[in-house]
């Protein structure tokens, strides 16, 4: 398949910048194969069945985003550079994996300053990606961090304008507790106390998986034939808890529903060939396009995704490639927001 049969044109001013509030008063487009209804996340629990179980991603999104200064002396004196790094992920000898911009402006073994207290020592680079080795570990780094980051929004509303404090708790879900993310599991942020309470009026369960979002998930796909893409790869977990939970509401009818499709991408690596699920830990690169055959999830909550993104791949894979047209084309013409603060889509195979 080519990349061009995932594009579509998308107007700017329809690129959220910021989130519904409340957040349950986003719009919500619940779309099947004959299905086609407008209606607000905080009628979610209206389109479930009681036994039905949602399958929700905690992991925590840390401020990732940094700015410092790397100071260099030479025979004409201190001179120095603005370095602006986004962390990625950690590594097992304790350094982190980080993008810096301007990458060339640093050398292996200086340090760059982010805060009087927050520092790092660049230790090697490879395929774009620098390692950096911090001054601090532990709760002292995690504190560090809290106070001279910023939340790593995506480029598409970075482009538009900067991360600021309020982005702290609008990028982060309610149930963020598991820290390790550069970029929100967005179909969550959604939920709400209301939504939350109506859910459980309605008899809707909920499981928690973790799965860790990097920043490739930004990446844009550069190859013509998708099939010759090569997919970032996420660390993630599915406790014997969760899995039990899913296992239970799959053997008693009920439905499987990933929220975002971190949660979809985690429970399709993870389960076996029937569908069931065990523990699980470890990292996935599960590309999921057209053809894909699925083993657990029977819908999907989801955001609108990006142009020629692997993430519209998947949801096309989900849901056809004929009718997630359809439905985009809907949404776009309804003035649907676009993207990780945007509205959500409902997506039901057999609806």
């Amino acid at each position: 398949m080519k990349l061009s049969d995932f594009d579509f044109d998308l107007p700017e001013r329809l690129i959220a910048t910021r989130p519904a509030r409340p957040r349950s008063s986003a719009r919500l487009l619940v779309a099947g194969p004959r299905l086609l209804t407008d209606a607000h996340a905080v009628d979610l629990p209206g389109f479930l069945r009681r036994g039905d179980r949602l399958v929700l991603n905690d992991t925590k999104v840390i401020p990732a985003r940094l700015s410092g200064v790397r100071k260099r002396l030479s025979d004409a004196g201190e001179t120095e550079a603005r370095i602006e790094a986004t962390l990625l992920e950690p590594r097992a000898d304790g350094s982190w994996g980080a993008l810096l911009k301007p990458l060339k402006k640093v050398r292996d073994g200086e340090v760059i300053r982010f805060s009087a207290d927050l520092s790092a020592e660049v230790t090697g680079r490879a395929e774009g990606t620098a390692f950096l080795q911090f001054n601090l570990a532990g709760e002292d780094f995690d504190a560090a961090l809290a106070e001279a980051g910023a939340m790593p929004l995506p480029p598409y509303i970075e482009a538009l304008r900067k991360a600021d404090d309020q982005d702290r708790s609008d990028y982060q879900t309610l149930w963020a507790r598991q820290t390790g993310a550069v970029a929100a599991p967005t179909a969550s942020l959604h939920f709400d106390e209301a939504l939350i309470a109506g859910l459980d009026r309605a008899g809707i369960e909920r499981s928690f998986v973790t799965l860790h979002v990097g920043a490739g998930t930004f990446l844009p796909v550069k190859t013509d034939d998708i099939s010759d893409h090569k997919m970032h790869s996420e660390r993630g977990e599915i406790t014997a808890r969760a899995a039990e939970e899913i296992n239970a509401t799959r053997a008693a009818g009920g439905r499987i529903v990933p929220v975002g499709t971190t949660a979809m991408r985690l429970i399709e690596t993870a389960a076996s060939g029937d569908g069931t699920l065990g523990p699980w830990q470890g990292a996935t690169d599960i590309f999921i396009t057209p053809g894909y055959r699925f083993k657990i999830a029977d819908a999907l909550m989801t955001n609108f995704h990006l142009p020629k993104s692997t993430l519209m791949m998947l949801v096309s894979a989900f849901l056809g490639e004929k009718r997630i047209r359809e439905v985009y084309a809907h949404a776009i013409a309804s003035d649907y927001r676009f993207f990780s603060y945007g509205d959500a889509s409902l997506l039901m195979p057999e609806g």
